[in-house]
């Protein structure tokens, strides 16, 4: 469909593509890879038309439709969600125009018989024909469609689009583009600014894409699930992969091993050549030898190995100081701003050591209940830390929160007190920070080195709490690998909102969904519940549809969706009343052991004047109301199925 032939593309006398080939054909799916400044984003913008090559040509064939998703770009106001989606549509819109015009003419003319008369009917039906081959008809469906899909609601529709966030503004743009249905589409980043729900949505739409897709993206699943082929930048070259992210991986390991091997193979052969060269040169006899095989050195083609970013965040959290066992309880909490309510009635409990995750839709109150933990915001019922629990959190906005006047070593180091002062070096080394690099300006670091930093000061307390929001929003996929690592290896707490199921799997297997107002427990991981979620949704949409004939029985359609349904309600039940009991049964304990101690006479008057004796006492029993309680909710929703 599209050839690219021999491409150069210079800056200031340095190449960042060298003479790359290759074809994109219909239906391919293509991700980019290459580290931060290989060139991705160039080459698709090169194929977008809106940057020429330097030497070289790109070859399109007339027609071919393109569509382009830049990471930055300027959004238009004025108009309403919908109304702007509806841009996408121009050519039904120049259609539906013209063809108003001709029925104003049809209307007032009276030369029925007239040559211009009969060309206008002529234009009409033509116009009637394309419009209902481009599917005119459904416009509207196909904008609700899209824009649901991509996390917008009804009530969304007729907002402007001046009142939404640069996300959001994001996601109006990637809509126009899905709904002009180009030949080639082109996405630089497209999951960074999308919740996990509107990925998976866009993930089934490109399933059922018809033309072939390009694409940059640090989310190694979305990568996975829809790419075929991946394409590496390296050294101003191009490695084609027939194959998805995680398998080119594992390739691109066995190509730099073979090209390893073959410069060392080589190494050894011109070793032994310049030896025979040093030996032969002296000699009269053998000089004419000896210039041979001089020119034979000249004439061999030097074997190349790849030279890879190898750099990478590398650190481990410090040693959490220690804290009670329960570290939070929330109950009955709930946030509204003004006359609109975010959610009520959240209830939970967090343990030491536990690894959290906040999932759901943006907006639905993920960020503001880490807001609520950290005491950012007031809010509504009680959301209680427990006894030491010392807190760190990373805010979503960390890094535009740093000061932009202070040096990348002045940051840290006025955080920085006692031993860890004689570290801070090593620290910021650890994050990629080295040499003239902590001497920056924070105002001129990038959006990815301003997050390291703000990850970075996690480090300077041994916090036994960590509050992530979306921790992983400017690193690559090679820091959110270490991290993830690092988190894993962390003895402390974890509560985390993170769009990344990639990341997310491995480290927390006990989720809280924000949904419709409502904060629901989910005892599995971000897998299983994405698999709930599609159940869930399947059965959403199939109440939303206007009811129409199906050639298949519907009512076996009904049952299949039910007993999914069923099926995975009963497990996470069963899951929450074995959790719920083994709590139980562990405060049960904790408060026999009390019991022991309150009846010991010896210990009774040291018991009376120790404060946290008694409170943590008295939290015991009433947790141990709470989960007499969830167990027998539990059990009762249990008994129905």
């Amino acid at each position: 469909m599209i050839s690219i032939n021999s491409v150069t593309v210079s800056f200031g006398g340095y190449n960042l593509f060298e003479n790359i080939s290759f074809l994109i054909n219909p239906k391919d799916r293509i991700g980019l890879a290459g580290k931060n400044g290989a060139g991705k984003s160039t080459l698709l913008k090169l194929l977008a038309g809106e940057q020429n090559p330097t030497k070289g040509e790109i070859s399109c064939p007339k027609g071919v439709r393109i569509g382009y998703l830049p990471q930055d770009m300027i959004h238009q106001h004025g108009r309403t969600v919908f109304e702007e989606t509806e841009t996408a549509f121009q050519e039904i819109q120049q259609l539906e125009k013209r063809l108003e015009e001709i029925n104003h003419q049809l209307e007032t003319r009276t030369d029925y018989e007239s040559d211009g008369y009969m060309k206008l009917i002529e234009e009409q039906t033509e116009i009637y024909t394309r419009l209902d081959i481009i599917g005119a008809g459904n416009k509207n469906e196909e904008i609700e469609k899209i824009l649901r899909g991509l996390g917008f609601e009804r009530k969304d529709f007729e907002r402007q689009t001046s009142e939404f966030s640069g996300g959001w503004r994001m996601r109006i743009e990637l809509a126009k583009l899905l709904l002009q249905k180009p030949d080639i589409l082109l996405l630089d980043e497209p999951t960074n600014h999308l919740d996990i729900e509107a990925i998976f949505w866009l993930e089934e739409f490109m399933e059922t894409f018809p033309g072939s897709v390009i694409l940059i993206s640090h989310d190694k699943t979305f990568l996975d699930t829809v790419t075929g082929r991946t394409i590496e930048i390296v050294n101003g070259k191009i490695y084609d992969y027939k194959t998805n992210y995680s398998k080119y991986l594992i390739l691109r390991k066995e190509r730099i091993e073979q090209q390893e091997n073959a410069a060392k193979n080589q190494q050894k052969i011109i070793n032994q050549t310049e030896v025979l060269i040093d030996k032969y040169r002296a000699k009269a006899s053998k000089a004419s030898f000896a210039q041979s095989l001089i020119k034979k050195l000249d004439r061999m083609e030097k074997v190349e190995v790849d030279d890879l970013d190898s750099s990478v965040i590398r650190f481990r959290f410090p040693q959490p100081a220690h804290s009670g066992k329960i570290v939070l309880t929330v109950e009955n909490a709930g946030k509204a701003y003004g006359p609109k309510r975010i959610f009520d009635e959240a209830r939970f409990i967090i343990t030491k050591g536990e690894k959290i995750g906040f999932v759901g839709r943006n907006g639905e109150g993920k960020s503001t209940m880490m807001k609520m933990i950290a005491r950012k915001t007031d809010f509504e019922g009680t959301v209680q830390l427990g006894h030491s629990v010392l807190l760190g959190y990373f805010e979503q906005d960390q890094e535009e929160k740093l000061d932009t006047k202070k040096t990348v070593f002045e940051t840290i180091d006025e955080l920085a007190v006692g031993e860890v002062r004689k570290q801070v070096r090593g620290i910021l080394g650890s994050f990629l920070f080295g040499g003239e690099d902590i001497d920056k300006k924070v105002q001129v670091l990038s959006g990815g080195e301003r997050g390291r930093l703000a990850l970075c000061k996690l480090l300077l307390e041994p916090y036994n709490l960590l509050l992530l929001d979306e921790p992983t929003n400017h690193l690559d996929i090679k820091s959110k690998e270490v991290l993830k690592s690092a988190l894993m290896d962390y003895e402390g707490t974890v509560i985390m909102v993170s769009h990344d199921r990639d990341f997310m799997k491995g480290i927390c297997n006990r989720l809280f969904e924000f949904r419709d107002g409502k904060v629901r427990e989910h005892l599995c991981d971000i897998e299983e519940f994405m698999q709930l979620r599609k159940v869930e949704r399947l059965n959403e949409l199939d109440l939303d549809k206007k009811k129409k004939v199906e050639v298949v029985n519907p009512e076996v359609k009904v049952k299949k969706q039910e007993s999914s349904t069923n099926d995975f309600e009963k497990k996470q039940l069963q899951n929450k009343l074995k959790k719920v009991e083994e709590t139980i049964e562990k405060l049960e304990t904790e408060i026999k052991n009390a019991d022991l101690q309150l009846s010991d006479a010896s210990r009774y008057e040291s018991l009376m004047n120790d404060k946290d004796f008694f409170s943590n006492y008295n939290q015991l029993k009433r947790r141990l109301e709470i989960e007499l309680k969830s167990w027998e909710e539990v059990s009762n929703s249990l008994a129905k199925f």
